[in-house]
């Protein structure tokens, strides 16, 4: 499930989703959880739900990170529907180096979809 914080901000937006004003806007998503079972495609697909409802264009990052994807050396947080991170179960935990560069290349690959929809 997305941060109540999350959550509580979506439900503020029923403005915006009565006139419509974010459909066919491109989102995405990132997740930071406590331990590895912590759910982190779930609080992604809680997330789409919201984004579907505002008729937003959810843009995955897929496996377009290439090798990056399919590494198994060292735990880190992410998957096809966004970049995330493990935080531990304290929330101490920094995001690793992978994890970062799975993030880098969401924002670029993003960014590239933002401006082929733009050229439409």
């Amino acid at each position: 499930m997305m941060a109540a914080q999350m959550k509580a901000f979506f439900d503020s937006t029923g403005g915006l989703w009565q006139a419509q004003s974010l459909a066919g806007k491109p989102a995405g998503v990132f997740f930071a959880t406590g331990t590895q079972g912590g759910g982190q495609e779930t609080t992604a697909l809680t997330a789409v739900t919201q984004l579907t409802h505002h008729g937003m264009l959810f843009v995955p990052v897929g496996y377009t990170h290439g090798a990056g994807m399919f590494c198994m050396d060292e735990v880190k947080g992410g998957s096809p529907y966004g970049a995330g991170t493990f935080a531990g179960a304290d929330g101490s935990r920094v995001p690793s180096d992978a994890e970062l560069a799975l993030a880098a290349h969401q924002g670029k690959y993003f960014s590239g979809v933002t401006k082929k929809l733009k050229a439409v």
